[in-house]
């Protein structure tokens, strides 16, 4: 069959995870709390920075970013989902798609360059730490975010032009609940090893290269911890480093899992999962792990409650 005689589609219907209503509702409550959550704990992240003087430290700059990006990452996602979780017939236009598509792709391969530039920025700070002030300047820090971003919005259009390149001529049931890369090139009906090259390519280039400045980084992070005389210096590095590290774990395992991986188009279900991982749940999870194992940020929230308190106190 010849390309030229195929019609494109014009919307898709996104699949989810259930027809039935009550599973749905159920769903429907679950997300809609975890993206409260989400909303409320990043938001809360990003004002208890600027309000703080926390502002005035590179981590804690590249910490109000992460928060930034996992609110929007969640915001492309969840509420189409909840949307669809209430409507019988889940329909997202082919534009729609390829908007979704791209802005979650943005998103999801900034955080992973900022990820990477964290641990840079903790690797500076204790392995060289007398240089520290002068490497991680106020505006070496804005030009590593800059390129993040740059260099996510770049590879976003790259992969939403390889996949809407091809063509869509039916069935148009995406096996999962937004528009990502994998269920798409498994509805094309043109030749699409290019695009799965393309994925591939990139993904391996965006996580496993990130990933491993990351290892490189906790490396020599954790020779320089285990060279400290003091227990109280390696407690208080290891509290520094602890919440970055587990949030990269968390985002890299899934991104590897999902897109690093070659033939990984094949598993529908268990994509499902690892998906709603690091697009719904993660973007969750990050406030709550920087703000429980992070010192600084635990004083500076006491520190706003205790002004709260005081100022409902009744003054006599």
């Amino acid at each position: 069959m010849q390309e030229a005689n195929w019609t494109q589609v014009s919307e898709f219907i996104l699949l989810g995870f259930s027809d039935r209503l009550e599973v749905q509702l159920s769903f429907f409550l679950l997300f809609l709390l975890i993206y409260l959550l989400t909303v409320i704990g990043n938001l809360g992240m990003i004002v208890l920075i600027q309000t703080d003087s926390l502002r005035h430290s590179p981590m804690y700059f590249f910490l109000t970013n992460l928060s930034f990006i996992d609110m929007c990452f969640s915001s492309c996602v969840t509420p189409r989902f909840l949307y669809d979780l209430l409507m019988s017939r889940k329909v997202i236009s082919y534009n729609a798609c390829a908007t979704q598509m791209w802005f979650a792709a943005t998103f999801a391969t900034t955080e992973c360059y900022l990820l990477a530039a964290m641990a840079y920025d903790r690797f500076v700070a204790i392995c060289n730490p007398l240089l520290y002030p002068i490497i991680m300047t106020k505006n070496t820090c804005v030009q590593l975010v800059f390129c993040c971003y740059l260099v996510g919005i770049v590879i976003s259009i790259v992969h939403t032009a390889s996949i809407f390149n091809l063509f869509f001529c039916g069935p148009n049931e995406i096996t999962s609940y937004f528009c990502d890369i994998p269920p798409l090139l498994r509805l094309s009906c043109s030749e699409n090893h290019v695009s799965q090259t393309i994925l591939f390519v990139l993904a391996a280039f965006v996580v496993v290269l990130n990933a491993v400045i990351v290892l490189i980084s906790y490396i020599c992070i954790l020779s320089t911890i285990l060279r400290m005389r003091t227990s109280t210096g390696k407690r208080k590095a290891f509290s520094t480093c602890a919440s970055h590290l587990m949030s990269v774990v968390l985002y890299f395992g899934t991104m590897i899992f999902m897109y690093a991986q070659p033939g990984g188009l094949e598993a529908v279900e268990q994509d499902k999962i690892v998906s709603v991982f690091y697009t719904i749940v993660i973007p969750m999870l990050n406030p709550a792990i920087y703000s429980l194992r992070n010192e600084e940020v635990k004083k500076a929230l006491k520190k706003k409650l205790n002004k709260k308190i005081c100022l409902h106190q009744p003054k006599f």
